[in-house]
């Protein structure tokens, strides 16, 4: 197994289901320069402050009626963030911007952007950290990119 590093011009997504930062190496991989390329942010409250109607109700061939499952609307804004992202790092990709890419997001949000990622752009992932580091301030993300890759 290959142990990736961050070099010159590569670049990190560091997200969770309502920020996002894009940030672009400008140092080397064991004293990174982190720039910013692009923020994100969603007002994503929580689904009882989305949602208004009561669940819906069926009824099946015997006569047995139930409820419906409410959607999830803080889940499916999310999910729509990871998506707009991955198609944002697709042009980005298409355009030649960067050839490598690390990303940082807790365990739902990374699931959610791996199924969204295509093919060529899935390809341009070197690694993935199980971290929510959306809230420290750059310098700390430089840090915890160097300690998690072990540079």
């Amino acid at each position: 197994m290959v142990i990736p590093y961050l070099t010159k011009n590569d670049w990190l997504l560091v997200a969770d289901g309502a920020r996002a930062l894009v940030l672009r190496n400008e140092g080397t991989a064991a004293e990174p320069k982190l720039a910013t390329e692009r923020a994100y942010s969603i007002d994503n409250p929580p689904s009882r402050d989305q949602g208004t109607d009561k669940p819906g109700r069926t009824n099946d061939f015997f006569g047995n009626k139930s409820s419906m499952e409410t959607p999830d609307w803080h889940q499916v804004a999310e999910n729509h963030f990871m998506e707009r992202l991955a198609a944002d790092l697709e042009e980005d990709r298409r355009a030649g911007r960067f050839e490598k890419l690390m990303i940082a997001a807790p365990p739902v949000a990374l699931g959610v952007l791996r199924a969204a990622l295509a093919g060529a752009l899935q390809k341009t992932v070197v690694a993935e950290f199980n971290k929510d580091w959306t809230k420290l301030p750059v310098p700390d993300i430089e840090k915890a990119i160097v300690k998690a890759l072990g540079t």
